[in-house]
């Protein structure tokens, strides 16, 4: 098996891709590479691959669909030993998702996390912008949403409720 400080193959990068194109099955307008759950995959022999994922929390329901899907793909590509493992540190943080994957969430409607810096400034500011319309003033409704990971907001701007990805 490959280990994790080396270099990654070709192949190893190629079927890397291939995973990571898997949209995840709760946001579908994301993949799991942009989400930043897709960790590492391991050529461990002839046929015989490896993938880690990371949930986006403990528990999280869709990690089994998104296992199956991520083996169908690379089935698909011929590769007819898949072993999707979960891989709980270190624990999925939301500055995992990728500028792209927070550009896509804006663009469907659901505000992405703010990201957070490890240098420069700390943001003054804890407002969520509003996706429809791009105001700051916003009301939370309820602290879940359609899954768990995500809050129900609504702007008072423009009075439209939108789904807000959780900080985490």
């Amino acid at each position: 098996m490959v280990t994790g400080t080396s270099r990654p193959t070709a192949l190893e990068s190629e079927l890397r891709a291939l995973a990571g194109s898997v949209p995840d099955p709760e946001l579908p307008v994301v993949t799991l590479e942009e989400l930043g759950v897709l960790r590492a995959v391991h050529v461990s022999g002839p046929g015989r691959v490896e993938v880690e994922l990371t949930p986006t929390y403990t528990g999280c329901p869709a990690i089994e669909t998104m296992s199956s899907d991520i083996e169908r793909v690379l089935h698909d590509h011929g590769i007819p030993d898949v072993s999707v493992v979960t891989v709980l540190s270190p624990a999925w943080s939301t500055d995992d998702i990728s500028a792209e994957g927070r550009r896509k969430l804006a663009d469907f409607g659901i505000a992405p996390p703010r990201p957070h810096s490890t240098d420069g400034p700390v943001p003054l500011t804890l407002a969520i912008r509003c996706p429809h319309c791009g105001s700051t003033d916003t009301e939370l409704l309820s602290r879940f949403s359609s899954t768990a990971c995500k809050a129900l907001r609504r702007c008072t701007a423009c009075r439209e409720p939108f789904d807000h990805f959780k900080e985490l």
